[in-house]
């Protein structure tokens, strides 16, 4: 969780909303999920380190939509917990049988999602 953690202040210091950090960072997991994919071959070495990387920045979202603080309508914390639900369960199948077409699906929904939150969506 460190790493993530890490990530996560050092964007913090150059962003003015947290909805911008938000989307940043899911920008730069689809970023690595997508050079992976794209190099296969060449960059096969740094799947492990994405998927932990995309798996903890899911968990802070996660922790954050499931608790009753969060300022979210309950609806629209449902739906981001049952996308993060998808994205934990499907990252555990990729790392258990890699292939590139299977990080498809963890770049799209880090890419809307970030489109959501900066307004491109």
């Amino acid at each position: 969780m460190h790493h993530a953690a890490k990530a996560y202040g050092t964007v913090a210091q150059q962003t003015a909303s947290p909805r911008d950090l938000e989307a940043q960072l899911l920008l730069r997991a689809a970023s690595r999920l997508q050079m992976i994919h794209d190099d296969w071959e060449g960059q096969r070495g740094a799947l492990d380190h994405a998927l932990l990387f995309n798996r903890k920045l899911w968990t802070v979202f996660l922790t954050s939509v499931t608790n009753n603080d969060n300022p979210l309508p309950a609806e629209l914390r449902q739906n981001i917990a049952n996308i993060g639900i998808f994205v934990m369960n499907h990252t555990l199948n990729v790392s258990g049988n890699p292939a590139p077409e299977r990080l498809r699906s963890l770049i799209n929904i880090n890419r809307q999602l970030a489109a959501g939150l900066s307004g491109r969506a």
